[in-house]
């Protein structure tokens, strides 16, 4: 299909994501094998890890509030997001399985991830604690609109927001990060941008605030301005000029330390540097 932009048409083959822009840009050739061929990759610790932290998070509003102590909530809904933890970290055993990971390991990242969920959790009660209402109140006051799916046809984009917070007639735009970054980073940045855009067409206003929770550090937000909307508008353009071809020599490989590092390798490391043939993938 065509897409209106000031800058001039464009055809969008594929819906873009931060996640696959960033791809491009940190390696056009890993964004071909990925997007244009579609080939399979494997999971690694760090994703399915996440994908747990998400769900207990996800569910951690869903908790029955009824029989919990006004004045000893936080023990309470530390026991809860633990008991999340745990099972989500179960249902996903045979992912984990799969990874092959010494019991150590594995042990390791949960009890890593405990530790993050439960430093949420102390963030969120702190909050209970500002709002100045009973905690039940708090709670329901606090809970936010989990897990949506934003579209926009018109820049050929998408995503999934974890959280919208709407409290004093304010409205947050969230994320929830399990990586070690302590900052707003350029990728980070890209899809708060992205959230904006996609925030902005839905509702036709900003959002005020776009951020993430880094579970390892606590929160970061900024404003949703014209500023982040015409970066989105930006990529987005670029993004679709520059993935039209189905051709290889149209991205090319840029070599780094995200192809191969100290545990682990690119899933198509074997592809651009041992000769290994496609359709042996």
């Amino acid at each position: 299909m065509v897409m209106d932009f000031k800058e001039g048409d464009i055809k969008i083959k594929r819906i873009q994501s931060a996640s696959s822009i960033n791809t491009f840009k940190q390696c056009p050739r890993k964004y071909f094998y990925s997007y244009v061929l579609e080939l399979p990759t494997s999971d690694n610790i760090y994703q399915v890890r996440g994908n747990i932290a998400h769900s207990a998070l996800e569910h951690f509003f869903s908790i029955n509030t009824n029989h919990i102590d006004e004045h000893n909530y936080e023990k309470h809904l530390k026991v809860a997001m633990q008991e999340l933890l745990v099972f989500h970290w179960r249902a996903e055993k045979e992912r984990l399985d799969k990874l092959k990971l010494p019991e150590d390991k594995i042990q390791h990242y949960f009890e890593d991830t405990l530790h993050m969920l439960i430093a949420w959790v102390d963030l969120f009660c702190r909050k209970i604690r500002s709002a100045k209402k009973s905690f039940k109140e708090a709670f329901a006051y606090l809970t936010p609109i989990a897990e949506q799916h934003f579209i926009s046809r018109k820049f050929g984009v998408q995503g999934f927001i974890d959280a919208i917070e709407i409290q004093d007639g304010k409205t947050r735009v969230m994320d929830y990060k399990t990586s070690s970054s302590s900052e707003l980073t350029d990728e980070y940045l890209l899809q708060l941008s992205i959230y904006t855009l996609l925030y902005h067409e839905k509702y036709g206003k900003f959002p005020d605030e776009v951020g993430l929770y880094l579970l390892r550090h606590g929160e970061k937000t900024i404003k949703a301005d014209e500023k982040l909307l015409k970066l989105a508008e930006k990529e987005c353009l670029e993004i679709h000029r520059r993935t039209l071809s189905d051709d290889i020599e149209d991205y090319p490989l840029n070599p780094g330390p995200l192809c191969k590092w100290s545990t682990g390798q690119c899933d198509f490391y074997n592809i651009c540097f041992k000769n290994k043939k496609i359709n042996e993938f």
